[in-house]
């Protein structure tokens, strides 16, 4: 017996310490992988580097100046502010084909009203932001309350938003000295300032100032966490208690509001009121988004992803325009960058899989 347990033992201490490891080791492309899906503006930041870059080597001066780069700044204002509506919706996993049209119906109303009707300069300001909101609202109403698909609602409320503008204004522009004469508080966000030799519009620092308050509201506050959860997974965060329907309804309103906003510039960078503007924001803003890598399932992505999309659209257009190509190329340019921007979004999100 005594042998049996001195051989027990014997065998015992000659056995394995070793702790069972299950940690899986990834790969490189694995961890690269990881990398991205925890930094989604990580690709959008070097897609616009590299664009400088190629374009400061292939145009020289002509675009690499402090004039060609806050140039095409003031270019992308009005796609990064609507940029900044567009995310908040995306992020819920929704998105929204009316802003272009809420965006030039706001517009419409501060004009129509501070110029034709003359109302004070400032009222007419509130009642185009606060139409914006009212816009917002309906489409809010429509996907949180009677459940309809976000691109339904957004495609028909898109016509009926353009409809009524169409209707409203008998498609009469404003001109810009009529504006300015009657209502130049409308044009403000028009003027510019310099820096050194940098030129800049007061809707590029609208733009810069949107852009960090949203960042801070999307990332410190309840709020901004609702929106990300709801995206992430609608039926999760209702169950883990959050107003799923009151925070979706107050998503499309603040989207209407900054839609409105940028109604407000587009005036200052048009000079004139025009119902036929604009309209290429709803398209252009979703380009931004998506380059910008806001992921279009909802959940992840940021606005500062879209500003930086915007940017790297503007970059490429300026550039191949000094470059002296046909503009067709840009559009084959920013095609090609959606679906990679697509096909990458949907291989770094399986690194949460």
């Amino acid at each position: 017996m005594s042998e049996t347990k001195d051989d027990f033992e014997a065998g015992l201490s000659k056995a394995s310490t070793q702790v069972a490891d299950f940690t899986r080791h990834r790969s490189p492309l694995e961890r690269l992988q990881h990398i991205l899906h925890a930094n989604p503006t990580l690709v959008p930041v070097m897609v616009l580097l590299f664009g400088i870059a190629v374009f400061g080597i292939i145009v020289g001066e002509r675009f690499f100046n402090s004039f060609t780069l806050t140039l095409i700044l003031q270019q992308v204002a009005i796609v990064g502010i609507v940029g900044v509506a567009q995310t908040l919706i995306v992020l819920t996993a929704g998105i929204d084909l009316s802003v272009g049209a809420i965006m030039v119906l706001s517009s419409v109303i501060m004009g129509q009203f501070a110029v034709t009707l003359g109302i004070p300069a400032p009222i007419a300001l509130f009642c185009g932001l606060a139409l914006g909101t009212i816009c917002g609202i309906i489409n809010g109403v429509l996907v949180a309350v009677v459940r309809l698909p976000p691109f339904i609602v957004t495609l028909g409320t898109w016509f009926v938003f353009e409809a009524a503008n169409f209707i409203y204004t008998q498609n009469q522009t404003i001109r810009a000295q009529d504006v300015e004469a009657a209502a130049p508080l409308l044009q403000f966000l028009g003027n510019t300032f310099r820096i050194g030799g940098a030129v800049f519009t007061y809707a590029v620092v609208a733009m810069a100032g949107l852009v960090l308050l949203f960042y801070y509201i999307l990332n410190h506050t309840a709020w901004g966490r609702h929106v990300y959860a709801i995206g992430d997974d609608l039926d999760a965060a209702r169950l883990s208690g959050i107003r799923t329907t009151k925070t979706l309804i107050s998503v499309y309103a603040v989207s209407g509001l900054i839609c409105g906003f940028a109604g407000w510039a587009l005036i200052g960078r048009l000079g004139s009121i025009s119902p036929t503007s604009g309209y290429e924001a709803n398209i252009q803003s979703i380009t931004a988004v998506v380059i910008g890598g806001t992921s279009l399932f909802g959940g992840r992505g940021s606005v500062f992803g879209t500003l930086i999309g915007a940017l790297i659209v503007g970059v490429f257009a300026m550039g191949l325009r000094i470059w002296g190509t046909d503009p067709q190329w840009t559009r084959l340019t920013v095609g090609a960058l959606i679906i990679l921007a697509v096909a990458a979004d949907q291989w770094i999100r399986k690194a949460s899989a």
